[in-house]
């Protein structure tokens, strides 16, 4: 469960946003910082979505918190849905999922072709949700044809979907391989 792991500062940061924006920022960074650096130190790999979660939840803690305080939630999570959309984006395209690095199967396996596509799936369904995500809160921003608490809806159902897709995902590749990856 690793990747349902990697994306706990996202949840965190959906979570905590409504109550308040600043500690929702502060809280996801410092979970994105913790769990990036526990890994790194156990493997030596500095995985992407670790990496750029704390630098994405980092620097907007830093903007909303001194920057510019009464910034809207819409707006935050429009510049984070996009950031992590990049994220996926360049990870497909330098062809290396950064679903893979959260695989628990020994690297031997990962250039297996069935892993690599389920991989790829993968990354496909979150880069696919931070779009839906983003389309929404754009919609919402600029023209005003969605209500927040909609584009807010749609958000969150996004986010479910995929990481119920990810466990999924996981229970099935762990069938194929004996051993659950994620």
């Amino acid at each position: 469960m690793p990747l349902l792991i990697g994306f706990t500062p996202l949840v965190i940061f959906c979570v905590l946003a409504r109550v308040s924006l600043n500690l929702a920022l502060w809280v996801a960074f410092a979970a994105s910082f913790s769990f990036g650096i526990r890994s790194f130190l156990d493997t030596g790999i500095l995985r992407l979505l670790d990496a750029g979660g704390t630098v994405l939840f980092g620097l907007l803690a830093l903007y909303a918190g001194f920057v510019a305080p009464g910034l809207e939630l819409s707006w935050v999570g429009l510049v984070l849905e996009i950031g992590l959309l990049g994220l996926a984006a360049w990870s497909l395209a330098a062809r290396k999922p950064f679903t893979l690095a959260y695989a628990g199967v020994p690297p031997e396996q990962w250039r297996t072709p069935p892993f690599l596509r389920a991989n790829y799936r993968l990354t496909c369904v979150w880069a696919a949700t931070f779009a839906v995500m983003a389309a929404a809160d754009a919609q919402n921003l600029f023209l005003h044809t969605l209500a927040p608490n909609l584009a807010a809806g749609i958000g969150l159902a996004m986010l479910a979907g995929a990481l119920i897709y990810t466990w999924q995902s996981g229970v099935r590749i762990g069938r194929r391989f004996g051993k659950s990856p994620y």
